[in-house]
């Protein structure tokens, strides 16, 4: 059974950074696809950044792009989200997930090319 469990969310002040962690088990890590989303109050599940099996190939969201940095570690099978000069907006509870199929492509960007997704972290970004 496939797990995946969010840490590293808080509390941050505009500007600040944050780094999430999603440790991942219970298949091969290194075969799939991994995925950051987040969920505002009122608003729908949407993409924020994914990574490639293997790491080499990343895909993010305008909103974050450059601000972000997703990689991973395939030893450790975990996945991580770096996140620099937060804004408010960005405050939302993140969750990671992964496909069923390896090897899916970065620039699916749906909630429906992932089958699996953990209990979410909160962020909360301060003005």
């Amino acid at each position: 059974q496939v797990q995946l469990v969010e840490s590293g969310g808080g509390l941050v002040q505009a500007g600040g950074s944050l780094r999430l962690s999603c440790a991942a088990s219970g298949r091969a890590f290194s075969m799939y696809t991994m995925g950051w989303f987040r969920q505002a109050p009122g608003k729908e599940r949407e993409f924020v950044a994914a990574i490639s099996w293997s790491g080499g190939s990343t895909y993010y969201a305008d909103s974050v792009k450059g601000r972000f940095t997703i990689s991973r570690d395939n030893a450790k099978t975990t996945a991580y989200l770096q996140m620099n000069s937060l804004k408010p907006e960005d405050t939302a509870v993140y969750y990671c997930a992964a496909p069923q199929r390896a090897y899916t492509i970065v620039q699916d960007t749906t909630t429906g090319g992932y089958d699996y997704w953990g209990q979410g972290t909160q962020v909360t970004v301060s003005s």
